[in-house]
């Protein structure tokens, strides 16, 4: 697979992955605080976000040059080793916040 396709495959992924966040954070944030199975979606997604980012980043760095790319990048680290001191609060900041710029330079890069 030549790496342009490569790039689409993990743009597509990615804008699927946000999308998916994108109707959780619709529920609100009472659903997230009551439902525990809701943060933990929101730290698989966050994995799935930042490691998507860093292969786009390293697949193409002059093309995903934005400081949010390298910053999901850096996210999934702190979520996936630091799992039991990963702050709800945090958590629900990236995913409702973050994600939707992230999202927005999804569409940036493929224009």
């Amino acid at each position: 697979m030549r790496p342009a396709d490569r790039i689409e495959r993990w743009l597509d992924d990615l804008a699927a992955t946000l999308e998916t966040a994108s109707a959780l954070v619709a529920r609100g944030r009472a659903d997230f605080d009551r439902d525990p199975a809701i943060p933990l979606a929101f730290e698989a997604l966050s994995n799935r976000v930042g490691d998507l980012a860093k292969r786009l980043v390293t697949a193409d760095p002059s093309r995903f040059t934005d400081p949010l790319w390298s910053q999901a990048a850096r996210n999934r680290d702190f979520v996936a080793h630091h799992d039991d001191r990963a702050e709800v609060d945090a958590v629900w900041v990236t995913v409702s916040r973050s994600f939707p710029e992230l999202a927005s330079l999804v569409e940036l890069v493929r224009d």
